[in-house]
């Protein structure tokens, strides 16, 4: 019979320590990902959006608000759009979307805002819900 070879597992190195180059790599990759793979991302998440709202300023008449300029916004403050009482009270208290905030709203909006008229029931990837915070927050990523 033939010598037995054994075979560290491929992310070992000689002391049997976890191979911190592989996680290193790994780690980069997810850093210097394009900044358009997340905006591609954020707009194929914005998709189903689009049947109550839109992104150009200049379209209304929509069933659900502008989000055009919408991080920095104060909540329940686009104009000629009539909102639910709890967002009209929000903006009352000062609320302002931030992307901490939208992210919040958009795992759960009816937690966030009980009594809210939007229909959506929140978006329970965390990692679509961030890119499409991303995609809401910055203009040139569309």
């Amino acid at each position: 019979m033939g010598r037995r070879i054994r075979q560290r597992p491929p992310c070992d190195d000689p002391d049997g320590r976890p191979c911190v180059r592989l996680l290193a790599v790994l780690l980069l990759v997810t850093i210097l990902l394009p900044p358009s793979a997340l905006a591609e991302d954020g707009a194929q998440a914005f998709t189903p959006c689009r049947a109550c709202h839109s992104l150009d300023p200049a379209e209304r008449n929509l069933p659900g608000p502008n989000l055009s300029g919408l991080i920095g916004r104060a909540v329940g403050s686009n104009a000629g759009f009539d909102y639910s009482p709890v967002l009209r009270k929000a903006r009352d208290e000062g609320l302002r979307w931030d992307a901490k905030r939208l992210e919040t709203f958009l795992a759960d909006p009816a937690a966030m805002f009980p009594g809210l008229w939007m229909s959506m029931r929140g978006i329970e990837n965390a990692a679509e819900r961030q890119a499409l915070v991303k995609f809401l927050a910055d203009p040139a990523s569309r």
